[in-house]
């Protein structure tokens, strides 16, 4: 018997829980027959060595995870834990976690097959024990976590010491490089995973060409929403590379069966992804080397697809589905239970549940000497010349600073669309550009939303083109009528450049998966390693006051105001006044990296009042004066957004007819104005000095806002001198079928609305400023139309 017959037999033998079954025997034997064939890998004994090192990985990490769990230590000789031994509280999603170590082994196990380097994506976040679980056993770790988790007893205890510790420094900071969640200190991680379903969205825009993806779905995301079996409508060989999704079917959410299994189980699941263009396979979700296979299986596949040269789109894209059963391998397996705390009671406490958990734990347990023979079979990244899993392009995005085309600036004075002057822009932008892949972001409304030079240079992408319709097989621009969906296509390509375009009642339906973005790529600045992929913008157009006449449901400010909660220095939120402020807006967060913007431009023609230079010194400082100087001026009138610009003008131009000197300061970016609540943002917003020059103190003010007034004062807490001083107007949840005159006084934010204001600040008579009509208007026993400046 030759050595690789020994070593396979070996391997077929299994370990522990793992066992190999004839199907994935029989697919496995072919694959390294071929992978030998090809020269990929040297000879049968290195492939099954391998194969068989993955068996005990799994198997060790499987017990890691279960001691990450219950346990504050654990013992690599396989001595049995005491009752001290145990968290007083234990805590874990161990049960996917345990399934999520079989699928990520396997990953590993694919790519020192091929000696090529994957980037992976996981769905399920709460499964971040098994990640790091196999980081800290392979030594693949974060900078973080580097001299605190490693293969050792020490290392591994820590990682278990650490797991749900809660621990927090004097910062108010975590104190441990470790979360319930894949964060930036887990290596190698793109995403928190925190919302289901949002992974699912995103990992078919992610690979650029020549690269590849494995991503690690949840059978539970597959009922959060729809989109993810849209893959096939989006996928190119030409722009795109491999993305080899691997759905973790273990049959159960936190409190009963997925509706897959109530429908059917695995064989349901694939007839119902064939239907949507996919083309399924059923392994063993319990075996590393079945999802091994699976992988590699899907990649050639897609190879000989890109290859042919008469290929057909949509290409059948490959759909991996893992079939296992919740918390594989320890107790409790297979029952609602396994979501959580497998075991019916806490070891440290009863003397039972510590015995089951020392018996697992012994049917996990792989000797030393075999575990560090597999660890060092895995590591093999310098002898392939290949970089570490943490350091795949993936999760390591830094694309080249676009070129940012001069802006064809319009003149003050005159009137016309933000969103034409936008689009304009974009399309020298996009010219500019062409080795950046480009993914717009469009829920259907491009055209109607003034962008119309922009889809007729880069088209909606569909399989069929439709003639005389801006369609192209290789359009860069995702369309369907799921807003998370297009705007997942664009927050995953981070290699290339982004713009997601919607109205604002309905981009508050991406606010989680933004949010999720925000939120991880704010952590990675807190870990001292930025995000560094291009700025992301999501221009919100046709807004809450333009879409006065499609009643209240299209007159929502949403989405500013929950990402103004959000830090400034990550989650930008802009309010451009006119077509310069907006270019030079969108301009400046493309100049960025790590963050996303949100642009609320109006639509319909208003008049342009910044230039070149005064709208670039606008987008330094956040702010600027437009009319008057406020060292003069007996009221500082404020305005965020176009339209309130417009009545902050007509009511200063009211006032000064009648002798009242009121100067206008327009607010394109509030966050720039903020308390800061850490140093990182401190660094962001401007200083005392700049905030003093442009807001003095003291001097009484009116803010007319596009968002409902109570949020954004809070925002402007530093300037604002008190309800006696100050007063706020804006959007105060009232709507219908109205023009925009009609929003503005439903709303309270007409012209004459703010000379009252401002009447109330400055100790002015309010009989002096309005006449009776008017008063009798804004106090809502009059007539609205007699508001009207004609």
């Amino acid at each position: 018997m030759t050595t690789g017959s020994i070593i396979r037999q070996r391997w077929f033998a299994g370990h522990g829980p793992i066992v190999h079954h004839e199907e994935t025997v029989a697919r496995v034997d072919a694959l390294v027959a071929g992978l030998i064939a090809d020269g990929r890998v040297a000879d049968e004994a290195t492939a099954y060595t391998l194969l068989a090192a993955a068996d005990r990985l799994g198997c060790v990490a499987m017990n890691v995870v279960a001691h990450m769990t219950y346990a504050k230590r654990i013992d690599l000789s396989g001595a049995l834990l005491a009752e001290e031994d145990f968290k007083l509280t234990p805590e874990g999603h161990t049960g996917g976690s345990l399934n999520m170590v079989q699928a990520f082994v396997g990953y590993l196990l694919a790519n020192a097959l091929t000696g090529s380097t994957r980037g992976w994506i996981m769905g399920q976040g709460h499964c971040v024990a098994a990640i790091e679980a196999v980081n800290a056993l392979t030594g693949d770790i974060s900078p973080a976590q580097r001299g605190r988790y490693d293969r050792s007893e020490e290392g591994l205890s820590r990682l278990c010491a650490d797991f749900y510790s809660y621990a927090i420094n004097a910062q108010g900071l975590p104190a441990v490089p470790l979360g319930s969640h894949a964060g930036p200190n887990t290596a190698g991680a793109v995403s928190e995973g925190g919302y289901l379903g949002f992974a699912e969205l995103q990992y078919i825009h992610m690979p650029l060409p020549g690269e590849s993806l494995v991503a690690f779905l949840s059978d539970g995301a597959f009922e959060e929403q729809r989109g993810p079996d849209w893959a096939p409508r989006w996928w190119r060989a030409q722009d795109s590379g491999f993305a080899v999704p691997v759905m973790i079917l273990n049959g159960r959410r936190i409190e009963q069966r997925t509706q897959i299994m109530q429908e059917g189980g695995a064989q349901w699941l694939a007839e119902d992804v064939r239907h949507n263009g996919f083309d399924p396979v059923i392994v063993d979700g319990r075996d590393p080397s079945a999802i091994a296979w699976a992988i590699l299986k899907a990649e050639d596949t897609l190879h000989a697809f890109a290859a042919d040269p008469d290929r057909r789109y949509p290409a059948p894209l490959p759909y991996v589905i893992a079939e296992t059963e919740k918390g594989f391998g320890f107790p409790g397996a297979g029952s609602n239970a396994a979501h959580n705390l497998p075991l019916s009671g806490n070891p440290h406490t009863d003397a039972a549940m510590r015995g089951l958990f020392n018996e697992s734990a012994a049917a996990l347990f792989v000797p030393p000497v075999e575990l560090n023979a597999a660890l060092d079979a895995f590591a093999c990244h310098a002898a392939q010349q290949r970089p570490l899993e943490s350091a795949n392009p993936m999760a390591h995005r830094y694309p080249a600073a676009p070129k940012l085309p001069e802006p064809c600036w319009e003149t003050p004075g005159s009137e016309g669309s933000a969103m034409t002057a936008l689009d304009q822009w974009f399309v020298e932008f996009a010219k500019a550009n062409p080795d950046l892949r480009m993914r717009i972001g469009n829920p259907d409304e491009l055209a109607s939303n003034k962008m119309g030079g922009t889809l007729a240079l880069l088209k909606h992408r569909v399989n069929e083109p439709e003639a005389g319709v801006p369609e192209d097989l290789h359009g860069a621009i995702i369309t369907a009528l799921n807003e998370e969906a297009v705007a997942a296509a664009a927050l995953g390509n981070k290699g290339g450049l982004n713009l997601v375009v919607s109205y604002e009642a309905f981009a508050v339906k991406m606010l989680g998966l933004i949010r999720q973005e925000i939120i991880f790529a704010r952590h990675q600045r807190q870990a001292g390693r930025p995000a560094d992929w291009l700025s992301v913008p999501l221009i919100v157009t046709s807004h809450t006051w333009e879409n006065a006449k499609n009643e209240q449901s299209h007159q929502d400010p949403t989405i500013g105001e929950a990402l103004l909660g959000e830090m400034s220095d990550t989650s930008r939120v802009l309010f451009p006044v006119d077509g310069n402020t907006a270019v030079a807006a969108l301009r400046d967060v493309y100049a960025g990296r790590g963050q996303l913007a949100c642009l609320i431009v109006s639509k319909r023609d208003v008049e342009n009042r910044f230039d070149a230079e005064s709208a670039q010194r606008l987008i330094r400082d956040g702010a600027a004066h437009l009319i008057g100087n406020p060292a003069n001026a007996e009221v500082q009138l404020i305005a965020l957004g176009a339209y309130q610009l417009d009545e902050a003008i007509k009511a200063q131009q009211h006032l000064a007819e009648l002798g009242k000197c009121a100067c206008v300061t327009v607010v394109l970016e509030p966050g720039r104005l903020r308390i800061p609540r850490d140093a990182i943002e401190a660094e962001f917003v401007d200083d005392d000095v700049t905030v003093s020059t442009l807001f003095p103190s003291g001097l009484p003010r009116v803010i007319v806002t596009h968002t409902r007034p109570e949020p954004m004062l809070g925002i402007l807490r530093r300037i604002d001198s008190g309800p006696a001083k100050t007063r706020a107007l804006g959007y105060i949840s009232r709507g219908g079928t109205f023009d925009v005159p009609g929003m503005l006084f439903a709303n309270r934010c007409t012209w004459a609305h703010v000379v009252d204001a401002a009447a109330t600040v400055a100790g002015w008579s309010r009989e002096v400023l309005l006449d009776r009509a008017q008063r009798t208007a804004i106090d809502g026993i009059g007539d609205p139309s007699d508001l009207l400046i004609r």
